[in-house]
């Protein structure tokens, strides 16, 4: 499937085209509206709406995890697409609140789905989890390793947020997505990706507890360290820029503009990060996805949760040419071109 020539490089036209065959979306029934959140912190709906375009999100019961979200969007996703488990061959999660921190949620949901045979791991990235699971998920079927992979991004956000902070606690949302990728027969398929990852801006937003920089202990809960932690201004302004930039770089280098954009499917953080994105591509309102009054910010779960609202709402048709981009803490950032298969 691959040209390998004498000094190591590949041959890219040898690649296997790849696209996403089905996907799958899950999210808790519970609602946490901006009305609730009144009764609980110093804050008002008014104040939530105007500065970040959040009316509610939905927030598991306890008891419920990462995993089982995924479970669900992963199921959803393989009976869209008619296949059993069986025809899984790997598994990457997007997650930054995994079940525990081993084994990987991976792990959990290829037992719980019944992918006997398939392999997988978790991946880090924070709201650009399910960005990165996607695009690795095709470089194995690109590669011809792999027929069918499933790429998940889920989070349970609720499990680490501090319902004393409003600045972070109105913000969040639990939900996940998952998608098939698998090899493209015709001229729908993914077209590229631009990732990157700026570790200075690791301060800005992070949990600062549990892990072995500051082991779980009685100090670290009494300090409140196993909840998000965020420099709101300097996350807003990052994001408003790479976000930008990222998804410039790959419409030019493919020989795109916003104008050839018929949706962008941005990660869901905050409205106005959304739309100073969007107004840097020229792009109009209904070229846009926005679901972030219904399901807040779900970090992986943000993207296939955004598709789906518009494959609800009409708006995501074979052929179409997608862009997907995110930022995240990291700082993380991604940006995918594709074209709509499915």
């Amino acid at each position: 499937m691959i040209t390998l020539f004498s000094n190591g490089d590949f041959e890219l036209a040898n690649l296997v085209r790849v696209k996403i065959s089905a996907l799958g979306t899950y999210v808790p029934p519970r609602l946490l509206t901006n009305f609730d959140l009144e009764k609980m912190v110093e804050t008002s709906n008014d104040w939530i709406m105007e500065r970040t375009g959040i009316r509610q999100r939905h927030i598991v019961d306890k008891g419920m995890a990462t995993s089982d979200l995924a479970v669900e969007a992963a199921q959803n996703a393989l009976k869209e697409r008619g296949i059993p488990a069986t025809d899984i061959q790997a598994i990457f999660v997007g997650t930054v609140t995994p079940d525990m921190f081993f084994p990987a949620t991976a792990c959990l949901v290829q037992d719980k789905i019944g992918a006997k045979g398939a392999w997988g791991y978790d991946i880090s990235a924070a709201c650009s989890g399910f960005v990165y699971s996607l695009q690795t998920a095709v470089k194995f079927v690109e590669s011809g390793a792999h027929q069918r992979v499933l790429a998940i991004g889920a989070d349970v956000m609720t499990s680490i947020i501090n319902y004393e902070d409003r600045a972070t606690c109105v913000i969040f949302g639990d939900g996940a997505g998952a998608v098939v990728v698998e090899p493209a027969t015709d001229d729908n398929y993914m077209i590229d990706f631009l990732h990157e990852i700026d570790g200075s801006g690791a301060c800005s937003l992070y949990m600062p507890g549990g892990g072995s920089r500051n082991p779980s202990s009685h100090e670290t809960v009494d300090k409140k360290m196993h909840y998000v932690h965020q420099d709101g201004q300097a996350v807003f302004k990052y994001a408003v820029r790479k976000m930008a930039e990222a998804s410039e770089s790959i419409l030019k280098r493919n020989g795109f503009s916003g104008k050839d954009v018929d949706l962008f499917v941005p990660h869901q953080a905050n409205r106005r990060i959304i739309m100073s994105a969007a107004d840097r591509l020229g792009l109009p309102e209904d070229r846009i996805i926005i679901n972030i009054d219904e399901f807040g910010n779900t970090t992986a779960g943000t993207i296939p949760l955004a598709m789906e609202s518009a494959r609800h709402q009409g708006r995501l048709k074979k052929g179409d040419l997608v862009l997907i981009a995110s930022v995240g803490a990291g700082f993380t950032v991604g940006a995918t071109l594709f074209r709509w298969a499915c």
